[in-house]
């Protein structure tokens, strides 16, 4: 997974012609007696998902009152957001997608996705263009300026090594003395050659660095590098393709890799309340298992969290 890097702007970017009806102010929570209409929505390979009254009651009455909430991402950005069908950019498939589908039917109000330039993500979101943003995005402190995370995933560096790891690689302290191959200008070139400076003690870390991510594993698989270092979301596809060549590391102490950094899904900063109502409603698809249906339907059950949380951000 790249880094996807989010402009934070302190002007309105007129960026989409629909009104999602979502100002600045936070909203008035639902009073605990307003009605609830249940909805149900059906995520394929997963099932039906429906309204929980009490989670819904948690949404402002505004919101509810709305019945549909609007979700800003940009596409193609696998496995997290995708289009569903090529030539057309207004209908989507992927992991957020289906979660936040889901999230969103067990508060009872239905989401709507639109594409939009990825730079424009966060400006669009503090000129309250839209209600939401989603689509493989990490929880920086940065962001927080503008956005207030609910976390739902992790994802960090993963370890790539040859079939039967015959170095014994389990951690990152075992990258010691080896030859890694990384992706050139990476997370993982820069934070592998601050580790080996601080922590190898004069057996440093080797890195070499390729044009991109599938060149540094045919370093590994030609015998040019010891280690592939990438994105664990990233490896896990390429090493279920490369099946009795390498495989990747599972790192006990980091199960979600390597200085994991935090997904989330967007929320205007002054709409905590909604941010928490979508924090429980996915701690609640944690809680009975549709989260982990989903992670298994997008193969990416790597990056599952036990907790959904707000604004865990590591850098």
């Amino acid at each position: 997974m790249r880094i996807r890097h989010l402009a934070v702007a302190t002007t309105a970017s007129a960026l989409l012609a629909v009104t999602a009806g979502c100002g600045g102010t936070t909203s008035t929570a639902a009073e605990s007696g307003d009605p609830v209409t249940p909805i149900t929505v059906t995520v394929e390979g997963v099932g039906p998902i429906s309204t929980d009254a009490d989670l819904a009651k948690k949404l402002p009455a505004d919101l509810r009152g709305r019945g549909t909430v609007t979700v800003a991402t940009n596409a193609p950005y696998q496995p997290f957001i995708d289009f569903k069908q090529e030539g057309r950019t207004d209908e989507f498939k992927g992991l957020d997608y289906d979660l936040f589908l889901a999230a969103s039917a067990r508060l009872g109000i239905k989401a709507t996705f639109t594409q939009q330039p990825f730079d424009g993500l966060v400006p669009g979101l503090q000129a309250a263009k839209y209600d939401a943003i989603a689509g493989g995005i990490t929880d920086k402190k940065e962001r927080q300026q503008v956005a207030t995370f609910v976390d739902y995933s992790a994802s960090g560096t993963g370890f790539l090594v040859s079939a039967g790891n015959p170095l014994g690689v389990k951690t990152v302290a075992d990258l010691c003395g080896r030859t890694v191959a990384v992706q050139k200008a990476s997370n993982q070139a820069k934070n592998l050659a601050s580790y080996s400076k601080n922590s190898c003690a004069g057996n440093a870390v080797t890195v070499k660095e390729y044009p991109e991510n599938p060149q540094a594993v045919q370093a590994l698989i030609a015998g040019n590098a010891e280690v592939v270092a990438a994105t664990k979301v990233n490896l896990v596809d390429t090493a279920g393709a490369l099946a009795g060549k390498a495989e990747l590391v599972a790192d006990e102490s980091a199960p979600n890799g390597w200085l994991a950094s935090p997904n989330g899904f967007g929320f205007l900063k002054s709409k905590k309340d909604v941010a928490e109502a979508y924090r429980a409603a996915v701690q609640s698809l944690i809680d009975d298992g549709t989260y982990t249906k989903i992670l298994t339907q997008w193969k990416q059950t790597p990056i599952a969290v036990k907790q959904a949380t707000i604004d865990q951000a590591i850098d």
